[in-house]
């Protein structure tokens, strides 16, 4: 007697058609409270109420996974020319006031938040951020600048953005997070001027 099993089914594994997008969701909180190195494709599977198979299906390794889901909230490649380019004595300010604004967004804040902390807690991720800074807003920046000293001064404007946007989004802060955008852009902005052109 011949044992007959039920074909294999072929093509995508069973999932809702909202199924990506709970994926993508879950896999921002995810990584967001776990870090990278915390999250695995069965936490953020089993977050998305779905099987892991599907994980893997839309989005393959938990790295892709990883760079959908953070979709890079700011667009410095698009934004920081124009920024630059405006005003000469404006630009601290003004460069200020853009990353605060865009932080003060809720879904730009949500997935800053979770591309720093996941940056901060893993050896893959750290270096990712910082080639991404470093090409996308370093670069750009001392590419304008046209002055010996460009990076290192550029490089002192992303410290001073960075560490603004951890103590203020990340820690919390007590009063700088509370803090109006007008008055951290005109306290701020002035030694984000100085590291530019003084």
């Amino acid at each position: 007697m011949t044992e007959h099993t039920a074909p294999r089914r072929r093509g995508r594994p069973r999932g809702g058609t909202d199924s990506r997008e709970r994926i993508l969701a879950a896999a921002v909180d995810e990584f967001g409270e776990q870090g990278y190195d915390g999250s695995t494709v069965r936490s953020i599977a089993g977050r998305a109420g779905v099987d892991s198979a599907l994980v893997h299906h839309y989005f393959g390794t938990k790295a892709d996974l990883f760079a959908e889901a953070v979709g890079i909230p700011l667009r410095p490649d698009i934004d920081v020319p124009g920024i630059v380019a405006g005003p000469r004595d404006e630009v601290g300010e003004r460069l200020v006031r853009y990353v605060l604004e865009a932080f003060e967004r809720p879904e730009v804040r949500r997935r800053g938040v979770m591309l720093i902390r996941t940056a901060l807690g893993s050896r893959v991720t750290s270096p990712l951020l910082a080639g991404f800074l470093s090409r996308e807003l370093i670069g750009r920046i001392a590419k304008l600048l046209a002055v010996p000293d460009a990076e290192l001064r550029a490089t002192l404007v992303a410290s001073q953005i960075a560490g603004l946007i951890v103590t203020r989004y990340v820690l919390a802060l007590g009063p700088l997070a509370a803090a109006d955008i007008g008055d951290l852009v005109h306290r701020v902005g002035p030694t984000v001027q100085r590291y530019l052109f003084d």
